[in-house]
């Protein structure tokens, strides 16, 4: 959470404190600091149904609990009244689990009322605030903002301080196929990276590009322009003469024996045509050469 000062900020005010009025003020005197916040037992609360947070980074976790060791819980956590002597998290599940890694059996506590309608949405918009989640788990939390509350991309934008372009990018992330969204989870796959991916449109080629860029460590524009090449190539290959069996057996045994991959591209109307033979690397063409060239006169 931000101080009130800083909720002033287009879209920082309109969380905790537009939803439900004083969750972010800052007590004006002792005394309403002592009404406002409680110390309760770590037992007695419970996490938020409506977390948007699938995956918690546990030296995180203990770098804050080491903070906390130290100085305590500076902000305290909001809570909404559940059962008879309950509490459940609006905000706050990474400061509450890292004050039981800490080993505190107390923690203070500010208490409000609210609707299940009012903690989903209070949750959603104080995570996406934070700028915490990772891009899967931020892209579901506004697709789940629009789908409950009915919200456009700018109302959206405009709840959680972002720019429209910001949430549009970021809603894209959802249409990749799951194993491409667990790398990005992950932290293996960059959100930039994912997103270039998505020109290919296919499922396998996306999954299979992934692993590449992975594998790689290709930068955004380097996937880009990968993209574009296996486009191009989808496109050829689609507007490609059907390859007699014979000379498609020749192109299988081309490859088998260069160890790359081999094209021949016939001309139109011509029993002519040209083999096109790939390498990645200076010593792949040097491979590819040598093998051509084993076995021919002075070679």
């Amino acid at each position: 959470m931000e101080s009130t000062m800083s909720t002033q900020k287009k879209g920082l005010g309109r969380g905790l404190g537009a939803l439900i009025p004083g969750a972010l003020e800052a007590p004006h005197d002792e005394s309403r600091e002592q009404r406002s916040t409680l110390e309760v037992a770590v037992d007695r609360i419970v996490p938020s149904a409506f977390q948007p947070r699938r995956t918690f980074d546990e030296a995180k976790i203990e770098e804050l609990a080491a903070s906390i060791r130290n100085q305590g819980i500076i902000q305290p956590l909001v809570v909404r009244p559940q059962g008879g002597d309950g509490f459940e998290l609006i905000a706050g599940e990474r400061r509450w689990r890292a004050a039981m890694k800490a080993g505190l059996t107390r923690v203070p506590v500010v208490v409000r009322e609210a609707s299940d309608h009012e903690a989903l949405q209070l949750a959603l918009v104080e995570n996406l605030q934070r700028e915490d989640l990772n891009p899967i788990e931020e892209a579901a939390g506004y697709r789940r903002l629009q789908e409950e509350f009915h919200w456009s991309q700018e109302e959206t934008a405009d709840r959680v301080g972002k720019s429209r372009p910001a949430i549009t990018n970021s809603l894209r992330l959802l249409a990749l196929p799951a194993e491409v969204q667990q790398e990005v989870s992950a932290g293996n796959l960059p959100a930039g990276q994912a997103r270039a991916l998505l020109g290919l449109h296919t499922e396998a080629l996306i999954v299979s590009a992934c692993r590449d860029v992975i594998t790689k460590g290709l930068s955004t524009r380097e996937t880009e322009k990968m993209v574009r090449l296996l486009i191009m190539g989808r496109k050829r290959r689609r507007s490609a003469p059907l390859i007699d069996p014979d000379l498609k057996s020749i192109v299988e045994n081309l490859q088998r024996v260069l160890g790359t991959r081999v094209r021949l591209i016939p001309k139109a109307r011509s029993s002519k045509g040209k083999i096109e033979i790939e390498y990645y690397a200076m010593g792949d063409l040097e491979r590819i050469l040598q093998t051509i060239t084993k076995g021919a006169p002075n070679g």
